[in-house]
């Protein structure tokens, strides 16, 4: 019962994925088509919310419900992300899904998606596996 909150706030951004159309296949479609502004426009809304959040926390020097320091740290550069972005874009315009929505895909009623879950997870294990022998 501790966690139900969590469990809420995890299915009401399930409700917004699959209401805000976020979740369709046909959506992502359109969007990996150059068709619609649709998804473009969901990003970039996330992106800009990011930056301003972002901002304010470093210029307000907020503070967690903790009443501890939030620090974001810097990131150098590493031609890992480069690669792995690819690699998850492309992953996304096949399959016509990202982790996040995932499980709301599947909560719709897409159970085809259920094998894209699973990949995902085994990717996860594996990438689990060799994270010491790749190079960070």
């Amino acid at each position: 019962m501790r966690n139900i909150k969590f469990l809420i706030t995890g299915l009401l951004f399930g409700i917004i994925l699959v209401k805000s159309q976020v979740v369709s296949w046909f959506r992502i479609q359109e969007m990996f088509h150059l068709q619609s502004f649709h998804m473009y426009g969901v990003i970039g809304s996330a992106i800009i919310v990011g930056i301003v959040s972002i901002q304010v926390i470093k210029r307000f020097q907020i503070k967690t419900i903790n009443r501890e320091a939030i620090t974001i740290p810097d990131k150098k550069f590493h031609w890992g992300n480069v690669y792995g972005g690819l690699i998850f874009g492309v992953g996304w315009a096949i399959t016509g899904a990202c982790p996040g929505p995932l499980l709301a895909q599947v909560g719709s009623g897409f159970l085809v998606i259920s094998i894209t879950l699973l990949s995902a997870i085994a990717g996860t294990w594996v990438y689990g596996l060799i994270r010491e022998k790749l190079p960070h």
